[in-house]
């Protein structure tokens, strides 16, 4: 008896981070959302980030993130700071993969030198946020491996309307250094948005919730939330991304994404 309720405890423990064969769903759905926001080009955008600590102390700070489409792999990002004045300057680039770890360089003024982001520590916080450097990566379903796990009445909220369904999926990282074990998200099945998004430690323990809303709809095809609440759970803290501009089409190339320029950003 003792040696079954052992081993009833160890698939109890394990069984979180099991890969259900669900005949693929969860990965045709993922590969699906990816589709339908295939085709945008470049885009650039004004966001102000809010931190706030588990006091309730906020502090503000105002970006500029300029993206790029890359076909036959993950896009391309650059984030400028440009307030408050001790991360004035400061900039990030971000070149993700479908098949290989991102690269990541982050441009610190106060030292004039470039630094390259490690795979390993990739899980770390981005510039002090709630935001992890492998957050900043564009959504690539290659990366993961899936499992459909139901679909279920959307939470209430501005982004749903009654008797809205979401399909909800577990995702599980394939890079061996990210900082977690898996996530579950929620997608609207009429338009396939992250409208929420649980992340669980190494230890399978949640550690933080993205949720995200202001949605908005651009070019008659492209869907971006206005508002992006991330809270770590486990510390209290968080960190909000509120964009208040955004443009499509505005003439990026592949030369405003290098090294050579993260210096010289204005």
């Amino acid at each position: 008896m003792r040696l079954m309720t052992a081993v009833l405890t160890c698939m109890a423990i394990i069984a979180p981070l099991a890969h259900a064969d669900d005949g693929g769903k969860g990965l045709a759905i993922a590969q699906d959302r990816k589709a339908r926001d295939a085709g945008w080009g470049d885009s650039q955008a004004e966001m102000t980030m809010i931190l706030k600590n588990s006091q309730g102390e906020t502090s503000d700070r105002q970006i500029r993130l300029k993206s790029l489409e890359v076909q036959d792999d993950g896009d391309k990002g650059l984030t400028i700071f440009d307030e408050p004045k001790d991360v004035e300057g400061t900039a990030f680039l971000n070149f993700s993969h479908v098949d290989k770890p991102d690269d990541q360089w982050l441009y610190l003024p106060a030292l004039k030198r470039v630094k390259r982001i490690s795979s390993k520590n990739k899980s770390g916080p981005f510039m002090g946020s709630e935001f992890a450097y492998e957050d900043m990566s564009s959504f690539e379903p290659q990366k993961y491996d899936f499992n459909w796990l139901r679909d279920e009445p959307c939470g209430e909220g501005e982004e749903t309307t009654a008797g809205s369904t979401c399909h909800v999926l577990e995702s599980f990282p394939k890079d061996e250094y990210s900082g977690y074990t898996r996530q579950i998200t929620w997608l609207d099945t009429k338009e396939l948005r992250p409208l929420k998004v649980e992340y669980y430690d190494r230890k399978n323990s949640l550690l933080k919730t993205l949720t995200q809303s202001g949605w908005k709809l651009y070019e008659d095809k492209y869907w971006r939330a206005d508002e992006a609440f991330m809270e770590n759970h486990q510390t209290g803290k968080s960190t909000t991304l509120v964009t208040k501009s955004l443009d499509f089409k505005t003439g990026l190339t592949d030369g405003d994404f290098n090294q050579a320029s993260l210096s010289r950003v204005r």
